[in-house]
């Protein structure tokens, strides 16, 4: 049988139509009614011209009613395309001119920007959840039959499913096509994030928005498991274990710098004491965050994962082996193949990824030279087969329009007093995109640095803007066992982490 998105939902709703399918604050939807719902959606959409290859652009704030639009666009066999809901108007307006939909779906508070942006891409604009001045389609969905629709030609299992827009290098947006049998492959039990399958039937509580590939994901995970998948309106820690104490879901998947709001916020013990999985991961994960997070969830498995848009889960470090290998992301998760190129840069392949990035070939060209999916990140495998990510292929830090690297800042700083040993990487900020973060490790008894002492350091030979502007002391910096190379990938998720806890 064809491995298709809309029919995972049937099928979960004809297993369990009265069980708790998705929740979102207060709001709750069964299998049974989303399934229904769905097929109403995808009639009105039917109604307004939609048919099979017609992509379906969604700009909303997080709602259940995306659900219906996810699986009712996968009936008709019109790809799903999700825009995050913070767009401002430029980036949304090149996102629609490139998307080229033939619909655009807001709510309320899009709706004054959609009509306008509709227009300047010929598209029909449709609201939801609140008026506004295109198509009422919520009053088309409550007219429309609730049978499944006729999409307009047979949908095939390698047709795309969903489009998820992702930038690259050159800031110019990227739409990922991920087919039905991709998006299929990369959720199902045993392929699935979760190592051992779900204990219990409390439900998913992921920290993904759904304009992103890892909230879609963790949507697909629960129709898979036939659970509820508890949506967040924002994802900080106070919102997530509030969901968490009211909803008691089996499993939550966290990145290290969110689940450390999380523990942060949780002051009672039974907190989190329905939660069986505690994953987390995307990358390098410092080992002391993960006892940090088994202590705190002693009766849960932790599990490291490693994926990404463009091929979906690549590895998994399952609960046994954390403490066995720490630092590591794991082995390569059924059915893909993993391996390394020459200059050590990770390269992934199966059946669950994109097809490519929509009409950019010479992107998709590159990224998936020779059948595999080079994902820019550079690691190390050992001989057990556990992947260890050491950085990024690329490690320039964009901080301004300009371009720093690392190595060469680091060599100005080693002799700086008192430093022992130091690395540089690049941080988030709102002004300048990227800054220069300067690490190090002190000497017995010596004075954490400032910036601006560093900064006076290697002004003679370097540039401004490849001056530090953050500095953080820690004890060790991570480096590679066999060759000393710095672990940046690690050593951004320590950061991370670290600058969690401070801004909470």
């Amino acid at each position: 049988m064809a491995l298709l998105i809309g029919d995972l939902l049937t099928d979960a709703a004809a297993v369990r139509p009265r069980a708790a399918a998705a929740t979102l604050g207060e709001a709750e939807v069964t299998y049974g009614d989303l399934d229904r719902s769905a097929n109403r959606t995808a009639n009105a959409l039917a109604g307004l011209g939609i048919t099979a290859g017609d992509p379906v652009a969604w700009w909303t704030v997080p709602a259940l009613r995306a659900l219906d639009g996810f699986a009712g666009a996968a009936r008709l066999g019109a790809p799903f395309t999700p825009l995050n809901p913070a767009l401002g108007a430029p980036e949304a307006a090149a996102a629609l001119e490139y998307l080229a939909p033939r619909v655009l779906v807001v709510d309320a508070a899009h709706a004054e920007a959609g009509a306008e942006l509709a227009r300047g891409v010929n598209a029909l604009l449709a609201v939801v959840d609140g008026p506004g001045p295109g198509v009422d389609l919520d009053a088309a969905t409550a007219a429309a039959s609730a049978s499944p629709p006729s999409p307009s030609r047979p949908i095939d299992e390698h047709d795309t499913q969903i489009i998820y827009l992702t930038s690259g290098t050159t800031g110019r947006p990227k739409g990922v096509m991920v087919s039905h049998q991709a998006s299929w492959l990369r959720s199902f039990p045993g392929g699935s994030t979760f190592a051992v399958g779900l204990k219990g039937d409390g439900g998913i509580l992921p920290s993904f928005p759904l304009f992103h590939y890892g909230g879609w994901h963790y949507v697909l995970e629960a129709w898979h498991y036939r659970c509820a998948i508890h949506l967040a309106a924002r994802f900080d820690g106070p919102g997530l274990l509030d969901i968490a104490r009211r909803r008691r879901p089996t499993a939550m998947y966290c990145i290290p710098a969110v689940w450390a709001r999380v523990l942060d916020a949780a002051d009672a013990p039974d907190d989190l004491e329905s939660v069986r999985h505690a994953d987390t991961g995307t990358s390098a994960t410092p080992m002391d965050f993960l006892e940090r997070l088994r202590r705190r969830v002693p009766q849960a498995t932790t599990s490291v994962l490693y994926g990404s848009t463009e091929g979906g889960h690549h590895t998994t470090l399952a609960d046994w082996d954390v403490a066995r290998k720490p630092g590591s992301v794991g082995r390569v998760a059924p059915p893909g193949v993993l391996t390394l190129s020459p200059e050590g840069e990770i390269l992934y392949r199966g059946p669950t990824l994109m097809t490519g990035y929509l009409d950019r070939p010479e992107e998709t060209a590159q990224a998936l030279a020779g059948g595999w999916y080079h994902t820019g990140d550079l690691g190390t495998i050992d001989d057990e087969g556990y992947l260890h990510i050491t950085g990024r292929a690329r490690e320039i830090i964009r901080t301004g329009g300009e371009s720093v690297a690392p190595p060469e800042v680091e060599t100005a700083l080693a002799t700086y007093p008192g430093i022992r040993d130091t690395a540089v990487i690049g941080v988030p900020d709102e002004r300048w995109g990227e800054v220069v973060c300067a690490v190090v490790v002190l000497e017995a008894g010596i004075a954490p640095p400032d910036v601006d002492s560093l900064r006076d350091h290697v002004a003679d030979v370097l540039a401004p803007f490849k001056h530090p502007r953050r500095v953080v002391v820690v004890e060790a910096i991570p480096r590679t066992a066999a060759t000393g190379q710095v672990q940046r990938a690690l050593l951004r998720e320590q950061v991370a982490i670290a600058n969690a806890s401070n801004d909470r």
